[in-house]
């Protein structure tokens, strides 16, 4: 009998879980599917490779300044996409910030949860920043922390997705790159401004 009840209550933790992790992810895909955040994003990345792999410095210059437009383009696709976002209702766009998912954890944890439109625009602001290169860095160096900030981003949006812990799973499987180690490689307007938002 215990066992029995063990596996309803577990059961239906998951249940409802999946059905709220479900309706953000439709809800996001449907937003992203209008603009080419993704696709330009694997550009920029694969053109930074190269660029970077490349011995000629000459022919190495010349991948640098084709990606000049490429990031100025993604620069304007986040922005789309983070004002799409912008009109949507707070109850569509708050998520909880707990480590692990939980059911109705927006409403038993108010204070643990933070608003997607809010930390979206943190990071359109950062990578916008980055593509502008206001600070003035080498093309490696900015090629290295735009990067950062384009990561950061994706792990956000698995965050509201699912949780906390996949979205650092996620991000160790694909990227080999801990969530710790992305928050101290962005900008630091863009680190404070991040762990303001979500701790």
């Amino acid at each position: 009998m215990e066992l029995f009840l063990l596996t309803l209550f577990f059961g239906g933790i998951w249940f409802f879980n999946r059905r709220e992790q479900l309706l953000r992810i439709h809800l996001l895909a449907s937003i992203l599917g209008q603009f080419q955040v993704e696709k330009l994003m694997e550009t920029v990345a694969d053109g930074y490779l190269r660029a970077l792999g490349e011995k000629d410095p000459e022919r190495a210059q010349q991948v640098w300044n084709m990606l000049d437009q490429a990031e100025v383009n993604l620069s304007g696709q986040i922005h789309a996409f983070v004002d799409a976002v912008a009109e949507l209702d707070a109850a569509q766009t708050r998520f909880s910030t707990l480590p692990l998912a939980l059911p109705y954890a927006v409403q038993l944890f108010p204070s643990a949860t933070a608003d997607l439109r809010s930390v979206l625009r943190i990071h359109c602001d950062g990578v916008e920043h980055m593509v502008r290169n206001v600070s003035g860095l080498s093309q490696r160096d900015k090629a290295f922390m735009l990067t950062a900030e384009l990561l950061l981003l994706q792990h956000t949006c698995h965050w509201f997705c699912r949780s906390k812990a996949i979205a650092g799973a996620r991000m160790m499987a694909k990227h080999q790159t801990p969530h710790k180690q992305l928050v101290a490689s962005v900008s630091a307007a863009t680190r404070e401004a991040y762990l303001k938002a979500l701790g």
